[in-house]
């Protein structure tokens, strides 16, 4: 006898993607997340912080890191029915709308979610609960929130008037440092032949060429901080002084964030995120100090989830939150 087919209930398998993006001063990293909530495909492109390239490049650049996610993942952009952007850079509200508006319409779909890169960076270290998580890329930020649900913010303020403790900051202190032990104002550095190697000038006088020339951009800046790091590994005073006084610049823009919430009193997570952090406890340990200073319980805590990884799974939850409704 014929074997006769059983049907099943079960419903046909979904082919929805879920995508979340980082974007910052120097580089864009978009995920997508299959119906399981498992990343299938990632991809990378230049910055997207629109505040410093345009809404327009911002947006390219965008793209380019999600064609390459549809491409590692076999998928196309079709296949997306929800995204989450963590952009740096979109702090006001208008500028928001402006490129929520931007890629709503270019993905061709309604469930489209932009916040700041703080932002699916906390949820990524708490999950929801109450906790900070300081930034630390090439620019930096702090972002909280306590029990209540209410939020706070410090940091970010950009190159000119703010991103102490990010890379273009250190960069920049570094760069300083050169230039006055070069002229004999200050003390002598290895960080003269650290910064001749990054920028490729035959002596330290030389960099003033390199540093100026129309071809330099913040992003290439901002590069130099690993060799600053480099460079305090290997026991250099001033490179260590520029990362310690980094740490306790972060610290007063968590604790700044605590006071605003009132958790001076609570154990509560500090998750950390950022090329920065790279540096280990050259950067933490002052960064800890300062905080248990004001906070004595809290602690630092890795990320569960990295910044695109959280806004993906942001994008799944706010479809399904769509479904129920």
């Amino acid at each position: 006898m014929p074997i006769r087919s059983r049907k099943t209930n079960r419903p046909p398998k979904s082919h929805n993607l879920y995508l979340g993006v980082d974007g910052g001063g120097t580089k864009s990293q978009a995920i997508l997340l299959s119906e399981e909530k498992k990343a299938i495909g990632e991809g990378l492109s230049g910055a997207s912080n629109p505040l410093r390239v345009g809404v327009e490049t911002a947006v390219s650049n965008i793209f380019q890191a999600i064609d390459a996610a549809c491409d590692a993942a076999n998928k196309s952009r079709g296949d997306i029915v929800s995204a989450t952007f963590g952009l740096a850079g979109v702090r006001r509200i208008d500028l928001r709308q402006r490129v929520r508006e931007r890629l709503a319409q270019k993905l061709g779909i309604k469930l489209v979610e932009v916040v700041t890169d703080a932002e699916i960076a906390l949820y990524g270290t708490t999950l929801g609960n109450a906790g900070v998580v300081v930034i630390a890329g090439t620019g930096s930020i702090c972002y909280g929130r306590n029990e209540a649900g209410e939020t706070a913010i410090a940091g970010g303020w950009g190159p000119i008037a703010g991103d102490e403790g990010g890379g273009a900051t250190i960069a920049r202190r570094g760069l300083q440092a050169i230039a006055k032990a070069s002229d004999g104002r200050g003390r002598l550095t290895k960080l003269s032949e650290a910064g001749v190697d990054y920028f490729r000038t035959s002596t330290p006088e030389n960099l003033l060429v390199a540093i100026y020339s129309p071809q330099m951009d913040n992003a290439k800046i901002a590069g130099f901080a690993r060799l600053v790091v480099e460079t305090a590994r290997k026991g250099d005073k001033i490179a260590i002084e520029i990362l310690n006084e980094s740490g306790l610049e972060l610290g007063l823009a968590v604790n700044a964030v605590i006071k605003k919430l009132n958790l001076e009193t609570k154990r509560i997570p500090i998750g950390y995120v950022g090329s920065i952090f790279r540096a280990g406890k050259l950067i933490t340990d002052s960064l800890l100090e300062t905080v248990h200073r004001f906070a004595p319980k809290a602690y630092l805590s890795e990320p569960l989830l990295q910044p695109a990884r959280a806004a993906a799974q942001s994008a799944f939850e706010m479809y399904r939150k769509g479904e129920k409704r």
